[in-house]
């Protein structure tokens, strides 16, 4: 099936994949004043009175930003705001279906950070959650830290922290197959962007000690500059590769348990796996083509191989997180998705699947499982509420 050509018929036939709807009806003369003018001064009042009501009487309580400047489009790359508008459409889409939560795409016009920060700002007052989507690192970092210190709003990096999550939970399962401590394994992350980035921090906030990250000038390692590509690796460095290894990807995965790749197809070999510790576990999930295709990594000696690709087993995918994450949030009107909350998601979303059901291709919940945005909004809200940052 030639998906690529149905969604260009798709996308063309349907003129985009969104529209809006009225929770209303507007067919009488009544109808009209109480939606609109004259009735609809009093809500405005209300809020006017106590800004806070704004969730009581308008959208905002279910409603997210996708907010892209189109830098950094899954495996497209740079292609602008108007080309990147069919992939936030498609965010906005599955927000609705699997959490039931309303959402915008925003595609904005700039790659500067402070216009990037002050645009956000600016229509937050609209939204109850922001959702940054596909910018590129390392601006995205400081724009989301930027925007988490000066909203009171949820704001959430899907490519960061959506990934990561998933990788957390895929793992937590895929060494209980494997029969090993993920806390005293050896993991190593190749292609140290958004993602990359924040897998290594919900790794090293879970308890993972030994942690390696490699970018294209080899392990990144704090006594050897040219290994750190940008201020976000040198913050790395001081707390990954704690017996200062050096060399290659190749040199990394020897004696490792777990390649975690958001790099580039065809950069691992069966042989580089055979160098990996006994039952290791690959994710590989360079998309369309991964690091190394499952077959070749099982040729290797591996025990799990997950991909990003849905026509292999244990799939990691986005989906399975941000709608969950964000209906938690907004539930209990957090005031930001903290680290605790992610962390919760996690162990939440790696639960679903009974320790009796896991094995070799199922430590991952199927995509459009209908359990997994309930399980996991469960535990961010309540999670939320432990940590101080829930206002219900």
């Amino acid at each position: 099936m030639d998906y690529n050509a149905l969604a260009l018929q798709l996308h063309e036939e349907k003129r985009g994949k969104i529209e809006i709807i009225s929770k209303v009806p507007l067919k009488t003369r009544e109808d009209l004043s109480v939606a609109y003018t004259p009735g609809v001064a009093e809500p405005c009042l209300k809020i006017q009175a106590n800004k806070e009501d704004v969730y009581k009487y308008t959208c905002k309580g279910n409603m997210v930003a996708v907010v892209s400047d189109g830098s950094a489009v899954l495996g497209l790359g740079n292609i602008g705001p108007e080309a990147g508008l069919p992939v936030m459409e498609g965010k906005a889409i599955l927000f609705k279906a699997f959490a039931n939560v309303d959402a915008f795409p925003i595609c904005l016009d700039t790659q500067d950070v402070e216009e990037i920060i002050r645009t956000v700002k600016h229509i937050a007052p609209v939204f109850g959650g922001i959702n940054l989507e596909d910018i590129g690192a390392p601006r995205c970092f400081e724009i989301e830290d930027r925007l988490k210190k000066e909203l009171d709003i949820p704001v959430f990096h899907d490519d960061q922290h959506g990934t990561a999550v998933c990788v957390l939970a895929g793992l937590i399962n895929a060494f209980k197959v494997v029969k090993k401590d993920l806390k005293e394994s050896v993991i190593v992350i190749n292609g140290i962007g958004a993602a990359g980035t924040a897998i290594g921090k919900i790794l090293l906030a879970y308890g993972v000690k030994k942690l390696y990250m490699v970018d294209r000038n080899g392990i990144i390692n704090r006594n050897q500059p040219e290994t750190m590509l940008n201020w976000s690796h040198e913050e790395l460095a001081k707390v990954t590769n704690p017996d200062l290894k050096t060399g290659t990807l190749a040199h990394a995965l020897v004696g490792a348990d777990a390649f975690i790749g958001v790099s580039k197809p065809g950069l691992v070999t069966k042989e580089m796996v055979k160098t990996m510790n006994k039952d290791a576990v690959i994710f590989a999930m360079a998309n369309p083509v991964p690091e190394i295709l499952p077959d070749e990594a099982k040729a290797g000696g591996a025990a799990i191989i997950g991909t990003g690709r849905s026509d292999f087993p244990n799939q990691v995918n986005n989906v399975l997180v941000f709608p969950g994450v964000f209906k938690g949030a907004l539930s209990v009107r957090a005031k930001e998705i903290n680290e605790e909350m992610k962390l919760a998601a996690a162990v939440a979303l790696a639960g679903i699947i009974p320790d009796a059901e896991l094995s070799e291709t199922n430590v991952l919940p199927y995509a459009l499982d209908p359990r997994v945005a309930d399980a996991v909004a469960d535990a961010v809200a309540k999670t939320a509420r432990d940590t101080g940052v829930a206002r219900l």
